[in-house]
């Protein structure tokens, strides 16, 4: 009787105890890498972040062109002027 309740202890669902620890432990270590993925350093939310901050970025360059066109057109501008007073 007392070899038959260590055989059902031994085993939980067919299963050993050594491979319901290391399941465990591989199903942890899983976890802990999805959670790296998604909020480490390296993750998605860094790439979101980038992506949306490249895109702001590009938006100021473009508005910064457009106003030093205007700016250096309104100086090409007003060196005429000042060139047609000699």
């Amino acid at each position: 009787m007392e070899s038959e309740t260590q055989g059902r202890v031994g085993e939980i669902l067919g299963l050993s105890v050594k491979v319901i620890f290391f399941v465990t432990v591989v199903i942890v270590l899983f976890g802990i890498y999805v959670g790296v993925l998604l909020f480490g350093e390296n993750s998605l939310t860094v790439l979101t972040r980038l992506t949306e901050q490249k895109r702001v970025l590009m938006k100021e360059a473009s508005t910064l062109k457009s106003e030093n066109q205007r700016l250096q057109k309104e100086y090409f501008e007003l060196k005429q002027l000042e060139g047609g007073e000699e």
